[in-house]
C-alpha cells in the first residue's frame, strides 16, 4: 500500500515492523480470522487472542531484553506475502487515538519514511489511503491504537 513512499527492498532487509520488544508488543497487529488462519497452516502452533472481531498475536510475558517475532516472518521474509494484516500493509503509518481523536501517526522507527516530509507524507495519505485507514478503524476499532509519543502526528481525522 505504501510502495509510493518506501521501496519494498527496504521494508524486507529492515523487518522492524515483525519483532517486538516488552516496550512496543502493544504494536502486534489485528489479523483477521481469515489471516490468522492462514498463518495456523503454516504454524499451527500461533499463540493468537481473540480481541473485539479480531485476533492479535499473544506473546505471553516478555522479559527486558527478548524479543518476540512474528510467526508469519520467515528467513525469506512473511509468509503472507501480500495478504497481510492491514496494519502491516500500512505500517509505518498507524491510526491512533490522540485525547478523543483518531490520527495517523507515523513511526519512528522508519527512517525512510519518518524522514519524509510531513506535508509529502500528508499529501500521500491524501490520495485515498487516509480514508481507507479510518474506514478500516470504523470497521476493526481495535485496529486503533492509544497514541505514544514516539510517533508524529500527520493526519487528523477530519469529521
Amino acid at each position: 500500500m505504501i510502495k509510493e513512499i518506501l521501496s519494498g527492498k527496504t521494508c524486507a532487509e529492515c523487518r522492524m515492523c515483525c519483532i517486538f520488544d516488552r516496550y512496543d508488543i502493544w504494536e502486534t497487529p489485528v489479523f483477521t480470522e481469515e489471516i490468522k488462519n492462514k498463518v495456523l497452516e503454516y504454524v499451527p502452533d500461533a499463540p493468537f487472542a481473540k480481541v473485539g472481531t479480531g485476533y492479535m498475536l499473544n506473546a505471553g510475558e516478555i522479559t527486558d531484553g527478548q524479543i518476540y517475532s512474528c510467526p508469519a516472518l520467515t528467513e525469506n521474509g512473511c509468509i503472507l506475502g501480500d495478504g497481510k494484516p492491514f496494519d502491516c500493509r500500512i505500517w509505518p503509518f498507524r491510526v491512533m487515538n490522540r485525547d478523543g481523536i483518531r490520527v495517523i501517526a507515523v513511526s519512528s522507527l522508519c527512517d525512510e519514511v519518518h524522514n519524509q516530509t510531513h506535508e509529502k507524507l500528508r499529501n500521500f495519505l491524501k490520495k485515498g489511503l487516509a480514508e481507507k485507514i479510518f474506514s478500516y478503524a470504523d470497521k476493526y476499532p481495535e485496529t486503533v491504537k492509544p497514541y505514544y509519543d514516539n510517533y508524529t502526528v500527520i493526519f487528523p481525522e477530519e469529521k
